[in-house]
């Protein structure tokens, strides 16, 4: 997408390494930031923040590593805090780490308000600025280019305005090149940020930089920050996703592409870098072991998913009609979800998607039947489409066995004082072959996964790249109490030899048997990874 010539660039700066580590229950080994950094890079970020080179032996490590590495468009950042109070920055080691990490960028962050200074810090309001002053000066003549990160700007402004406009007149004459207000408390409203980032212009000038770090825990933070920028703001800052503690940072990919798209406002380097922003979500959530949000703006699954019959007819006329932007344009890509509340249009949009069949109304139908006969004891198809695409394949008469199920069995032995041990037997028909397999496994499902596997493949080799990523189970009814049945539904990733996700989709399975609906769910995932794959059903049966 174009912009006008005219239109100010935006500045990306990326902390998801650092700020967004410290998301609970996230942790990136030294080859995931290594990873992390030139997906970055590819994406078009500015400015990448490693870490802390004081804080772990990990961070120090990746400073050496991305010495190494050429980068097309971003510079690599340290980030530190200011000298300790009563020490000079030559003779504090967290300054000395700053500098030996050989970054081209330096953020120094610093006390602003005045609670902190008085009760966290416990320096005197004087020595906090000097503190200040002294780190900035310090990296800059060591010949790095600093940043100011000014914590709890908006929360200090608030308080304590003279005090927090004068620790930024202190960053700028110490020789600070940019100047980032940080609501560190994620608790501000537009209208705040606004006014607190004019005064902070009128202090410090026209020529100075600013820059917008947001948290969300006021659900705020995309606001804010398309609210910094509107009012002057030149660098933003945040993280893939918007990981980070407690409600998360700003997320990055959200402003970029409201930025461009919206504003008008270039701010990714590089050709095409917004049709990469849903890989690039998709990749950081895979290396930090997270689960998608689903419903996240612009990259998530359901982002341009559509169930009502009306909203899937209206699309199927004019796609604008209900939809803010074309999904390919940020490398996402429209789904139509079939439910017992659809209509026949949802129906037929997947159909002719994907059969080329929408005019066969009988078939739409018998489809549509199915699919309610189905939810109506429990089945989901609006989250395993392609459970659904199974089924549709059933009424065409497309649907041809890839083998021959006889029977699995599962056994869990468990000893008093002993961890439970499962094994599990599948005997299948593969090419006219008896294939009976043993295999065990963490548990019940992972046992017969692995005795599945084991069947198909010397036949359909492709099952290796098939991989479990969620599964989910729920009582559809807790009228039988332990009796009622289980829906189970599972996520399915496909990964590359390289380990980067091609594909992923869901399956479906109910019974009263929580394995046996596990089963159902699995087996419905092989056959369809098969057919996506292209694989040539062997002959099945044998007499």
């Amino acid at each position: 997408m174009s912009h006008p010539e005219s239109a100010p660039r935006v500045e990306m700066y990326d902390t998801t390494l650092r700020d967004g580590a410290q998301s609970e229950g996230v942790s990136f080994s030294l080859a995931d930031k290594i990873k992390i950094t030139q997906i970055l890079d590819d994406l078009g970020i500015d400015v990448i923040e490693g870490g802390y080179p004081l804080s772990n032996p990990k961070d120090e490590a990746y400073f050496d590593a991305v010495r190494t590495l050429t980068f097309k468009h971003s510079r690599i950042a340290s980030f530190g805090m200011t000298r300790r109070r009563g020490v000079k920055p030559a003779d504090d080691e967290g300054m000395r780490a700053l500098v030996a990490a050989e970054t081209p960028v330096v953020t120094i962050v610093g006390k602003t308000w005045d609670l902190h200074v008085d009760e966290v810090l416990r320096v005197s309001r004087e020595e906090n600025i000097d503190m200040i002053a002294e780190s900035i000066a310090y990296c800059q003549q060591a010949g790095r280019e600093v940043f100011y990160d000014a914590e709890h700007f908006f929360d200090g402004f608030r308080a304590n305005a003279d005090y927090a406009l004068k620790s930024l007149l202190a960053a700028k004459q110490a020789g600070a090149t940019r100047f980032i207000l940080c609501d560190t408390n994620g608790g501000s409203l537009p209208e705040h940020i606004s006014e607190a980032l004019w005064a902070a212009k009128t202090m410090l000038g026209p020529d100075a930089l600013f820059g917008i770090h947001c948290h969300n825990d006021g659900g705020l933070a995309v606001a804010n920050t398309l609210a910094a920028v509107t009012n002057g703001a030149y660098q933003v800052q945040g993280t893939i996703n918007g990981i980070g503690e407690r409600c998360g940072n700003v997320d990055l990919l959200v402003v970029a592409a409201n930025l461009q798209m919206k504003m008008g406002r270039s701010c990714l380097r590089g050709t095409e870098s917004l049709s990469k922003l849903t890989d690039v979500s998709r990749y950081v959530y895979e290396v930090a072991n997270l689960a998608p949000i689903r419903n996240q703006p612009f990259v998530g699954s359901s982002a341009f998913a559509h169930k009502g019959g009306m909203h899937v007819h209206a699309i199927a006329r004019l796609a604008r009609s209900y939809e803010h932007i074309d999904p390919t344009l940020v490398g996402n890509g429209r789904k139509v979800l079939v439910s017992e509340l659809s209509g026949q249009s949802n129906i037929a949009e997947l159909v002719n998607r994907k059969f080329g069949k929408s005019d066969d109304k009988a078939l739409l139908r018998r489809v549509l039947a199915r699919v309610q006969d189905l939810e109506n004891v429990g089945y989901v198809f609006e989250a395993a489409e392609a459970c659904l695409e199974l089924l549709v394949r059933t009424e065409l008469g497309q649907r041809k066995p890839y083998w021959d199920h006889r029977y699995y069995r599962c056994v869990v032995r468990k000893q008093a004082g002993e961890a439970p041990s499962t094994e599990a037997t599948v005997k299948t028909v593969v090419g006219g072959v008896l294939e009976q397999n043993v295999a065990e496994g963490d548990g019940p499902i992972h046992a017969l996964d692995s005795a599945l596997r084991k069947g198909l493949r010397g036949y359909y080799p492709q099952v290796d790249s098939l991989h479990l990523r969620d599964y989910k189970v729920r009582v559809v009814s807790g009228v039988k109490e332990t009796a009622a049945k289980v829906r189970v539904v599972t996520d399915f990733i496909v990964l590359d030899p390289n380990g980067h996700t091609t594909r992923t989709f869901s399956t479906v399975g109910v019974s009263e048997n929580i394995v046996d609906a596990s089963w159902e769910a699995l087996i419905d995932a092989v056959e369809y990874h098969l057919i996506e794959c292209g694989a040539v059903p062997v002959v099945a049966s044998i007499t």
